[in-house]
């Protein structure tokens, strides 16, 4: 395709999505901006008082670069911004410490320099006392895996998620489904292609976790045809299981296209979308949630029911590995 084509394919498109964006309350178009909309569509899910029983999740909806350090920097710009919201968990996307890079990068990526990030956020945690759900990647043995590194607050860190399904070429599938507490509540993790596979959700949940958090890049917006599932998949992993679920993905990049969709939400066990984000901004998507409301009933039946698939089902339960809060 020409770059005139493309050109005005782009124009084209971004005249068709403005009106998604516009008029909404403290949008900034891939600025720095945190503010929210006002409040929760669903009055019976608002929670106006932070009390105890309660959590305030963020999903983190922002673009990095390929350069770790300056990605690093931006993160904990985003970490040390929630922090003042009294955010107590903030979720970022997917290898956001790269810009999930991808191609020719991983021949010369460095693992000091993902290390060094992982080293920084971790003392961020601590110093502004928050958890922090890292998209990064690690090495082993020569292999790279893209993951999760969890990190609770206080700095602890309470381990990794490797992404178990994988659209990219450059790492290998991760082997663990672990459940992990974060900020007290247990925790399990999915990271982009993941949702694609409901039990990666549905085995952890029945294992006992209240919270999914769902770190993403996905496809952007020139790939129209699959933003209806994109939304759809989330929302579904977090009502057939009763768990909240917390999405953060990037957002596109409104002069370039460059990035993903956005759509960065949090998602209530019944369905319902507490707040969600556009497409195009840079921003915290937050909501303070009870945990009560999220109870793994739906799971926990699947698993409980008299059906021909309660015995399989228990014997995946076992695979998933939950760890305690000792630190």
């Amino acid at each position: 395709m020409s770059s005139q084509t493309h050109d005005l394919n782009r124009r084209s498109f971004l005249s068709r999505t403005a009106h998604l964006t516009a008029g909404m309350a403290g949008v900034v178009v891939a600025g720095e901006s945190s503010e929210s909309p006002a409040a929760p569509t669903f009055s019976k899910h608002q929670v106006r008082e932070k009390t105890e029983g309660c959590l305030r999740v963020a999903a983190c909806q922002i673009l990095c670069y390929p350069e770790v350090a300056k990605s690093t920097k931006k993160v904990i710009h985003w970490i040390e911004t929630a922090a003042r919201d009294q955010v107590d968990v903030i979720a970022f996307p997917e290898a956001c410490l790269c810009g999930y890079a991808g191609g020719d990068y991983w021949k010369t990526a460095r693992p000091e320099d993902f290390r060094e990030g992982e080293r920084r956020v971790i003392e961020a945690a601590k110093r502004f006392k928050i958890a922090v759900i890292l998209g990064t990647v690690h090495w082993e043995a020569e292999k790279i895996y893209n993951d999760l590194l969890v990190i609770d607050r206080g700095g602890v860190v309470r381990g990794r998620y490797s992404k178990t399904h994988l659209a990219e070429s450059w790492p290998v599938p991760g082997k663990v489904l672990p459940v992990y507490p974060v900020a007290g509540v247990k925790s399990c993790f999915i990271i982009c292609h993941d949702v694609r596979y409901p039990e990666l959700v549905r085995l952890p949940a029945v294992a006992g976790a209240r919270i999914c958090y769902f770190s993403s890049h996905e496809s952007g917006l020139t790939r129209e045809d699959k933003l209806s599932a994109y939304r759809a998949m989330p929302i579904a992993r977090a009502t057939e299981n009763s768990i909240f679920c917390v999405m953060a993905n990037a957002p596109t990049s409104p002069k370039t296209l460059r990035g993903s969709h956005g759509n960065s939400k949090i998602i209530h066990p019944d369905g319902n979308v507490l707040i969600e984000a556009g497409y195009f901004e840079e921003r915290l998507v937050t909501a303070t949630i009870r945990i009560k409301d999220a109870n793994s009933a739906i799971a926990r039946r699947a698993a409980g029911d008299e059906t021909i698939l309660k015995a399989w089902l228990n014997e995946g339960v076992r695979l998933v590995e939950v760890h305690g809060d000792k630190a």
